[in-house]
């Protein structure tokens, strides 16, 4: 369900957190260096009213991004520019079939008088340096992903678009089907330079997504598509459902949801819907209401527009790397992922900002400093909870007053620590529970057990200084040590770390055998959080 947001400034801050939550589980937090794009187009198609080529850019230094330019012929000045994305289709961006068809719909909007760029999803037809889904346990601690790649891809893919000396920078749309329809709604999340958005057959409350490239770990925590798709608000969008597929219940149920968030902004007749009687598809009536809303939004023209019909190129002769190789430099995957590995280590290491540093561990754990923590009491026994979250963290507290120390698996006797608040978290002693983890895409949606862990401390810290308590200070020893000292960094207060953790350096390996949490590394590591509670 979407949640209700009563005021515009209630949704624009939790705006913010969801592209700051994008960003990260994407990976692009801090966003990647842009390199020079180094564009190659060639290979020109000339037909009466449109011409077709072929494009690479080099999206990361060594990785190399295809696609198709689709332009108007007989018309002068600048061009409202469209990024035209794909689903999993088995021909990719060239996909031509009744249910779709990619080059017929960059072939109208290259006649209606868009400049078109029709680019591929990691994996497909030309770009090709990675599989489309890929990824292990090391790449998720530095978010090295295809959904991350494929955004970046977007993000530049815009950069290109724009770049045009026929585009008009400040006129850009973008639409996309299925897991198109994913990219569509994820850079009109972060990247408000889209202007005008048609994604397609994909705003779903009841399906997020069946692909690695649109379920990074991390990315839907307290989140959905129905909210990413508003995020879109309040420049125009059309939102084309089918009801032979998760869409059917569109004009019910997501679009009045999103079109609330519109309402806010007062621009409730910015978003419309369409819903074509049809199974999974970008058919051609699906794509006709898209350039009818195009045309009524972007170029101003109120009228429906039809499908023009014309030959399809052959599939060797839109290939990029058709009788070509790749260029001298192009990097192996195990190369791509090595060089972005190096790059984030670059910018966390460089990162002087604290405050900064804190965020980016606060979104790999998904850890919040509650503004009110609840509790129950019997005797010593203490069990605190978040409104809302349905967690219960078990306490015992030792001596007498406030206590201003948490101890988690002690590695010194109690009765040195003073008053004390014996914390068990997630997942160990009495609170071990069953947890079904094999569902796919679980860290999708789910925070690893290490990183509830974390957030059972920091409720328990934020709990104490509730209760009026001075100069906290968390003792642990062992894995529990990695738990306390992640606990403090990320704390809404300052706490002292009174621990140690054995043996634990920091590696890749010892952050999966020992502390799991995707993005971890991404974020700065172990480096990052002693750096970040050096400065309290």
């Amino acid at each position: 369900m979407m949640p209700a947001y009563r005021t515009l400034a209630e949704w624009e801050a939790h705006k913010q957190n969801l592209r700051a939550q994008i960003m990260f589980a994407a990976g692009l937090d801090p966003m990647p260096a842009k390199s020079p794009l180094h564009p190659v187009i060639f290979g020109r198609i000339e037909h009466a009213e449109y011409s077709i080529e072929k494009v690479y850019i080099e999206a990361l230094p060594g990785y190399y991004l295809c696609g198709n330019l689709y332009r108007p012929r007989g018309r002068t000045g600048k061009h409202p520019g469209v990024l035209v994305a794909h689903g999993h289709w088995d021909y990719g961006r060239l996909e031509n079939q009744p249910l779709n068809s990619g080059p017929l719909r960059c072939f109208n909007l290259a006649k209606q008088g868009y400049v078109a760029f029709s680019y591929d999803m990691v994996g497909y037809d030309d770009t090709t340096q990675t599989p489309h889904d890929f990824g292990g346990a090391r790449e998720a601690l530095w978010n090295f992903q295809s959904l991350g790649l494929q955004l970046w891809n977007s993000i530049r893919s815009l950069d290109f678009l724009q770049s045009l000396e026929d585009v008009d920078p400040d006129r850009i749309a973008m639409t996309g089907e299925s897991g198109g329809g994913t990219q569509t709604f994820l850079l009109a999340a972060v990247d408000d330079r889209v202007k005008f958005a048609v994604p397609v057959n994909m705003i779903s409350a009841i399906m997020q997504g069946g692909s690695q490239c649109e379920n990074a770990p991390g990315l839907r925590f307290d989140s959905f598509n129905v909210e990413f798709g508003a995020m879109m608000a309040p420049r125009p969008m059309l939102m084309i459902s089918a009801t032979g597929d998760w869409t059917k219940n569109t004009p019910r149920e997501e679009f009045p949801a999103i079109r609330s968030i519109y309402e806010l902004y007062g621009k409730a007749d910015n978003v419309e819907t369409v819903q074509i009687d049809a199974p999974h598809n970008y058919n051609r009536a699906s794509r006709e209401a898209m350039y009818s809303f195009f045309s009524r939004r972007i170029l101003g023209e109120q009228k429906d527009v039809k499908e023009a019909h014309t030959e399809i190129e052959k599939l060797q002769d839109m290939l990029v790397w058709q009788g070509r190789a790749l260029p001298s430099n192009a990097l192996t995957y195990d190369q791509l992922e090595e060089q972005w590995i190096a790059s984030a280590k670059k910018q966390a290491a460089e990162t002087r900002d604290i405050t900064a540093l804190r965020a980016r561990l606060r979104l790999a754990l998904g850890v919040e400093w509650p503004e009110h923590v609840l509790s129950e009491m019997q005797g010593d026994k203490i069990v605190l909870g978040r409104l809302g979250k349905g967690d219960r963290v078990s306490c015992m507290k030792f001596g007498h007053g406030i206590p201003s120390n948490i101890v988690i698996a002690p590695a010194r006797p109690l009765d040195q620590f003073g008053s004390v608040l014996m914390v068990t978290v997630f997942q160990t002693e009495e609170a071990i529970a069953p947890r079904n983890r094999s569902p796919k895409f679980f860290l999708t949606f789910n925070r690893s057990d290490d990183a509830n862990r974390v957030q059972d401390i920091v409720t328990a810290l934020a709990y104490l200084k509730q209760e009026g308590a001075k100069n906290l200070r968390i003792g642990a020893g062992g894995r529990a040590g990695i738990w306390a000292l992640f606990a403090a960094a990320v704390a809404g207060v300052p706490v002292a770390f009174d621990g140690d953790f054995g043996d634990f350096h920091g590696s890749d390996q010892e952050f999966i055998d020992q502390f799991f949490v995707p993005g971890i590394q991404r974020a700065g590591g172990l480096e990052a959080a002693r750096r970040v509670l050096a400065s309290r």
